[in-house]
């Protein structure tokens, strides 16, 4: 466990004794040792106590059959049929609006939301970041009645860091789209295409006006994201499900204008950390963390925004952070605001990043150097999961910055004697004391790998190259391309 404002200092009478791929499984803190027992095991302990076992780590009771209810009031107007009560809920099945077809549903005897009914848990995908993350596509999904968010009539968009969110075990519908939900509608839309059990996904961003990441990890818009969890383990518990969060969407970078690099490394360290030790309090497994990486529109301003985001790229500690998508590849509008159309691929990248898990990545730009004896040439050594791909011709992204000879890039290609590393060749040596290789900074890039997947906006979407600003090293020795 560790502070929020540093995550390398450690919080006095906080820490972890075992650790697993999920997340600690033993704790301790100044109460005594915290042991955090898997769902199987709750389950049983459960079904020994008399109590159900569907709900999960909140051991809820049984629910007790309640008295018969007006179903003709509660559904009126719902073509619906099969209509059963179980408990304190009406599941029916229905022909209701929306991409989902005929399924199952079901309605509290109280009223509230209608909500689509299925098997498993209640997914949960949650957000975090700065004001361009409370950007949202107006209208409701395509899957109105499979995803939702707490009942505190504020919707997917959350508090924006003015207040603090209320408590609640009920759902309903929404009224616009960030980018969580997008995502969860991407993912359904899978699901129909598998012919697979459509989930309940609660969407919820939180976001406030922090000027830094350090802030905004100590800001109010953490807190509200750990209590849309809690509200996420409430409602199932309700319903009598378990809760499962899918992932933690980071969108927070632009925002941070101090010009430190590293401070904006560790702030969102010290955010990731407090959500981390938040959501683990509540029982959730440690979160996968997704961001798209931003470059932004000015290469002088974003850059120390961009290094920061590079550092996490390869150096984020045990926490379980992958970047699904460099910004580079959406369209903009003038106010470096991702349009509609791009809304959604950032979804469609998001949501195939998440299904991959940890195992996902973008290709990595880490070491720039010198070819001896061939000083107009640099080599580029990256990481990816295959064999890299240029797309384009020169300068196919790559910028010289601090440059003082004048020189152009002539040509770019992949190495011979490396698939994962990248030439790139000068009409003349480059020079100057602080002489550095960019990608994808200020202008578009052309790296990527051999992954592809069909958008619904009906375009190709591939995995891109993330940016970088790689100070040129002296080469040790020539390589065979030179």
């Amino acid at each position: 466990m560790t502070d929020d404002a540093n995550p390398e200092t450690p919080i006095a009478g906080h820490g972890v004794i075992v650790r697993a791929s999920n997340g600690a499984v033993i704790r301790y803190d100044p109460t005594g040792l915290v042991m955090r027992l898997s769902d199987r095991v709750i389950a049983d302990i459960a079904l020994r106590l008399g109590q159900t076992a569907d709900a999960g780590p909140e051991m809820r009771p049984k629910a007790h059959p309640a008295e018969a209810v007006d179903t003709d009031a509660l559904l009126d107007g719902i073509d619906a049929w099969g209509v059963a009560q179980e408990g304190d809920w009406l599941r029916f099945t229905a022909r209701m609006p929306g991409a989902q077809g005929i399924r199952g549903f079901r309605r509290h005897v109280d009223g509230g939301a209608i909500l689509g009914d299925g098997p498993g848990a209640v997914l949960g995908i949650l957000g975090l970041g700065g004001p361009r993350a409370a950007l949202a596509t107006p209208g409701a999904p395509a899957f109105a009645y499979h995803i939702v968010a707490p009942e505190d009539d504020i919707g997917a968009v959350g508090m924006a860091g003015i207040e603090t969110a209320p408590e609640t075990d009920r759902l309903e519908p929404l009224r616009e789209c960030p980018l969580a939900a997008l995502v969860a509608e991407t993912i359904l839309h899978w699901q129909i295409d598998k012919i697979a059990p459509l989930p309940l996904i609660v969407a919820r961003v939180e976001t406030d006006a922090s000027a830094s990441a350090a802030d905004l990890a100590k800001g109010r818009a953490v807190e509200n994201l750990i209590v849309a969890a809690a509200n996420l383990k409430a409602a199932a518990a309700r319903m009598g499900k378990r809760a499962k969060l899918l992932a933690v969407c980071l969108d927070y970078a632009l925002e941070h204008v101090t010009g430190d690099a590293v401070a904006y490394r560790d702030g969102m360290l010290a955010a990731m950390t407090r959500i981390e030790a938040g959501l683990g309090a509540l029982g959730h497994d440690q979160p996968l963390f997704v961001a798209v990486f931003e470059a932004g529109l000015d290469p002088v301003g974003a850059a120390p925004v961009l290094e920061g985001q590079w550092e996490l790229a390869w150096n984020h500690g045990d926490h379980r952070l992958i970047h699904a998508a460099p910004s580079y590849m959406f369209a903009r509008d003038r106010f470096d605001r991702p349009t509609e159309a791009a809304r959604r691929q950032m979804a469609e990248m998001t949501a195939a990043a998440i299904a991959e898990g940890p195992d996902w990545r973008c290709p990595t730009l880490f070491l720039a150097e010198r070819e001896t004896g061939a000083p107009g040439v640099i080599r580029v050594t990256a990481q990816g999961l295959g064999p890299l791909v240029i797309d384009g011709d020169a300068p196919a992204g790559f910028t010289l910055l601090g440059d003082t000879s004048g020189a152009i890039i002539t040509a770019v290609e992949i190495a011979q004697d490396d698939a994962q590393a990248i030439l790139i060749r000068c009409d003349r040596p480059p020079a100057g004391a602080g002489l550095r290789l960019g990608y994808a900074a200020g202008i578009a890039g052309a790296l990527r790998d051999g992954w592809e997947m069909e958008s619904r906006t009906g375009t190709r979407l591939h995995r891109w190259a993330l940016p970088a600003i790689l100070p040129v090293h002296a080469g040790k020795t020539g390589g065979r391309n030179a």
